[in-house]
């Protein structure tokens, strides 16, 4: 290395994660989950542990994040993320297994696989995205969609009566013995990814150490669902659905 080249190290300030690939995104401008990949391909690369982790990705805005994070990926049918990551985690206890989840998966037709396997404390990391809404089908409303929430199948807001109420699928998963960790946090502001960092890096340290079942929830924005510029989304992810969906850990064993 040329004395140009160490100066030019030494003054790195950010440099890509190595594991995230040259892939062409599909995620709309201003997607919450770019942001969230960067994370984990960074939290996986610091800990040396990129050839024994694998990802489970359902189906989703993130059914491509296969694409993007340069791990081993398994494919999963919908909502069955936290099922195949059982297999994985028992059939080759070395592995480090991960899944990325939005709410509609996770929180809808997946809620059966995600609460029996943190039930019974599966030695996996569970990434959930929770946008408040089904981005990639059409902007529909899900489990987590506020009351008054107007989607498209909501065109006049959620409302109770007619809908439920929002579920808060971190609270209930904490209340679970087989849960070692349960955090909410965001990656709206640099300080938050900061913090969603630290969170992700503890949930894959605790798979590491076969503490049990890990979840790290990610309140995030769907601008093109939500019909709105990126930064409009995420002031109305800071005002409205962290109000119901507060940051900071639920759980900490």
């Amino acid at each position: 290395m040329s004395a140009q080249d160490i100066i030019k190290e030494e003054n790195k300030v950010y440099a890509r994660p190595e594991l995230l690939t040259d892939a062409i995104t599909h995620y709309c401008p201003g997607c919450s989950h770019g942001v969230v990949h960067k994370l984990v391909a960074e939290v996986v690369a610091d800990l040396g542990i990129e050839n024994r982790t694998v990802g489970v990705a359902p189906v989703g805005c993130a059914v491509f994040a296969y694409n993007y994070i340069d791990v081993d990926w398994v494919e999963a049918a919908h909502g069955r993320a936290p099922a195949v990551a059982t297999a994985l985690s028992r059939l080759n206890p070395g592995n480090v297994v991960f899944t990325y989840q939005g709410d509609g998966d996770l929180a809808a037709i997946g809620t059966a696989e995600t609460i029996h396997a943190a039930n019974r404390g599966e030695n996996i990391v569970i990434i959930f995205i929770n946008n408040a809404i089904y981005g990639m089908t059409g902007g529909q409303m899900a489990p987590t969609t506020l009351l008054g929430q107007k989607t498209a199948t909501t065109p006049y807001g959620r409302t109770a009566e007619l809908n439920g109420y929002p579920i808060k699928i971190s609270d209930l998963l904490a209340q679970l013995d087989g849960t070692c960790y349960v955090t909410r946090q965001a990656v709206h502001t640099p300080a938050a990814v900061r913090k969603a960092k630290s969170a992700i890096r503890k949930a894959f340290e605790n798979a590491m150490a076969k503490k049990g079942t890990s979840i790290v929830e990610v309140v995030s924005t769907c601008n093109s669902g939500w019909k709105m510029s990126p930064e409009k989304a995420n002031e109305w992810m800071a005002q409205y659905l962290t109000e119901k969906y507060p940051l900071g850990d639920l759980k900490n064993l």
